[in-house]
């Protein structure tokens, strides 16, 4: 597998000298839409496994499935979407993702039964695959080459500060106005991405040269990111199911603000995405891939054995570290291998590993809850990052041997 980066004579984005500067005014409300459409996801993730086992009657097996099914239509658009993001745009997508969002948050509020949620939640996946295939392919292109892995820990700090404030905020409004409370308010933090994202712009004309060879054209899948992607989902399944069950193992094993794992979860990572935002571009991608991938494997470990409050939360926290290097690090190898006008692409391939390990995850994981308990599902989902990390190091060795 060739690594390799993409450089011509004219003066595009693409081409930019690192020195070039990272914050413009795109870049900073790409970073604001972010966090409101990832403060929404928050919300959704305290407040779903919750609703989904109190008022809707359900169980874990229930909940896993309301909270990764979104991924199933999520996996299928994502390709599409960013064959779309390259044809006609980031802008559309983003606009389109977020408001589709709205709607399926808001309709939550409205319905208690489990297969109208999922219905719901399959919707969600369509808003998801836009949103999030847009937003990377519109990273690609303000972000200078040589910057990217910094690029991308700055950018996902509006992913995680989301993941980190969303359920608070969630627990918030269902502890004072109930579950409907939280849907329409994540409903309306979709409606302010959608505002944001207004101020971006359109990235795509200024990004891809007028005119590239046949084979690097738009197209539907990214092939030479597909063995990465392996890796990446790995991370996103143990991740998938941490998120998924941290608030209801929170209540069950006595922790008394069941959103206390997920903020902690999101505060380290965004704390490490500021302070080491330029770690990702110092180090080779996959060496540090699969080094994190044995970080979130010991902190859910750690929260499968320790079961107590203290454990979850330094689980929690041992955990996020791992994340806070394990995606830039596998979208700085992937986008390595694509042209600009390939980068919708591979933005929608890697992305479908988002909804292939964050949807499976819960899933597989809360069939194993259910008889098991959700300690069990934990240290199931270790086992998946340690794999992981085995096969991605495993692609570093590949990337070593001598080629006759």
């Amino acid at each position: 597998m060739r690594f390799r980066r993409h450089h011509g004579p004219t003066a595009t984005r693409a081409t930019r000298p690192a020195s070039e500067r990272l914050f413009t005014a795109p870049f900073i409300a790409l970073g604001i839409a972010e966090l409101a459409y990832f403060t929404a996801v928050g919300v959704s993730i305290f407040a779903l496994p919750l609703y989904v086992t109190g008022p809707v009657g359900g169980d874990e097996a229930g909940a896993g499935l309301a909270f990764g099914v979104f991924a199933v239509s999520a996996l299928v658009l994502r390709p599409f979407a960013g064959w779309l993001a390259d044809v006609h745009g980031r802008l559309p997508l983003l606009l389109g993702g977020a408001a589709v969002a709205a709607v399926s948050l808001a309709a939550i509020a409205f319905v208690d039964d489990l297969v109208a949620i999922v219905a719901l939640r399959l919707l969600a996946g369509v808003a998801e695959a836009a949103f999030f295939v847009a937003g990377f392919a519109a990273l690609a292109d303000l972000a200078p080459p040589d910057r990217m892995g910094e690029a991308l820990s700055y950018n996902s700090l509006g992913l995680y500060l989301g993941i980190a404030l969303g359920p608070p905020l969630g627990e918030f409004l269902v502890q004072n106005w109930g579950f409907a409370s939280a849907w329409l308010g994540g409903a309306a933090l979709a409606v302010l991405a959608a505002g944001a994202a207004l101020l971006i712009g359109e990235t795509r004309e200024a990004a891809a040269p007028r005119a590239e060879p046949a084979a690097s054209r738009p197209q539907i899948i990214h092939r030479p990111a597909i063995p990465i992607s392996v890796g990446f989902i790995a991370s996103l399944a143990a991740m998938g199911g941490f998120l998924a069950f941290a608030s209801l193992h929170a209540t069950h094993i006595g922790l008394s603000q069941a959103s206390l794992a997920l903020f902690v979860y999101g505060g380290v990572i965004v704390v490490c995405r500021i302070v080491f935002a330029r770690v990702p571009d110092r180090l080779p991608p996959l060496p540090l891939a699969a080094a994190s991938l044995g970080v979130i494997g010991a902190g859910l470990g750690l929260a499968a054995a320790w079961q107590a409050p203290a454990g979850l939360l330094l689980g929690a926290a041992v955990m996020a570290v791992g994340v806070a290097f394990s995606s830039p690090a596998f979208f700085t190898a992937i986008f390595s291998t694509a042209s600009p006008s390939q980068r919708g692409a591979a933005s929608g391939t890697a992305s479908a590993a988002v909804d292939v390990g964050i949807g499976l995850g819960p899933i597989v994981l809360g069939l194993l809850a259910r008889p098991l308990g959700i300690p069990w599902a934990f240290a199931v989902g270790a086992a998946i990052a340690f794999a992981g990390g085995i096969w991605t190091m495993l692609l570093v060795e590949r990337r070593r041997a001598p080629r006759c």
